[in-house]
């Protein structure tokens, strides 16, 4: 579990040394993140060798909500003053990553065919 933990990490590590050495517009985990994914693509063995470490990370996800708790805590003054454009901004980011995530599903729907799939069986074609 510690091996494949750090596999992890490796791939945040690099993306992040990767994002600020070449200046990139991405956030370093996000790089690393990419990274990761297509690393498992080239490697399947790679993933299924860290998938019980990220299930688990994936199962204890709310615990990662904590420091953002603390956080508003911390700077109540901050988030009382600019309250408003806080939940506008998260309001619109929620809509536009949903907007974002039905499209990308549509768009992979229409790459694969699966649009044409459905409306063949649909008519008793397929």
């Amino acid at each position: 579990m510690i091996r494949m933990l750090a596999i992890i990490l490796a791939f945040q590590l690099g993306g992040e040394v990767a994002s600020r050495a070449l200046a990139l517009p991405l956030p370093g985990p996000v790089t690393g993140l990419v990274a990761l994914v297509l690393a498992c693509m080239i490697r399947p063995a790679l993933a299924e060798a860290i998938r019980p470490a990220a299930t688990g990370l994936l199962a204890h996800l709310s615990l990662f909500f904590v420091p953002a708790g603390v956080g508003i805590v911390a700077h109540w003054d901050l988030v009382r003053d600019q309250g408003l454009g806080l939940a506008a901004a998260l309001t619109g980011s929620t809509l536009l990553a949903i907007a974002a995530g039905a499209w990308a599903f549509t768009a992979v729907a229409r790459l694969t065919g699966s649009e044409e799939r459905e409306a063949l069986r649909d008519q008793g074609r397929e």
